[in-house]
């Protein structure tokens, strides 16, 4: 399984387009080889550089098997947006404080769909998924101020 950009490469910069700098919407995504028995699947992006700790900038859930493409600013059809650390759903851009940071856009295919309210955040997400995970991929930006 894979997970792309067209707008970055693995681990060079994210566009300030994707940033709170810029217009604040998530990059577009593309999704290869999903594993058989996949059920669904579910992104978290975060950036583990963050002073406070990990911090979430996005999660999406029972995301259809079948989708091949994230577009730029928007969600696909069916999926779940959780909550982020900056206390919302939806995408919040990198915005880091000041330094270098980096972005993983985590993809995770499961054997189930998950039965969440779009109120949890990423560390409960973790928590229901964590026996259902067949494959993982991620895609890792760079931002800094």
């Amino acid at each position: 399984m894979r997970i792309k950009s067209s707008a970055f490469q693995h681990a060079e910069r994210i566009p300030l387009k994707y940033t709170c700098d810029g217009e604040d919407i998530n990059p577009p995504l593309t999704i290869e080889d999903i594993p058989k028995g996949t059920e669904s699947l579910v992104l978290i992006v975060d950036d583990p550089d963050a002073p406070m700790g990990v911090w979430t900038h996005w999660t999406l859930w029972n995301i259809a098997p079948k989708t091949e493409e994230i577009g730029e600013d928007s969600v696909p059809a069916g999926a779940v947006e959780g909550m982020t650390n900056f206390k919302s759903t939806g995408y919040g851009g990198p915005c880091p404080p000041d330094g270098q940071h980096r972005y993983f856009f985590k993809l995770y295919a499961l054997d189930s769909e998950l039965e969440l309210d779009s109120s949890v955040d990423a560390e409960e997400l973790e928590e229901a998924m964590n026996k259902h995970i067949i494959e993982k991929a991620e895609l890792v930006g760079i931002y800094e101020k």
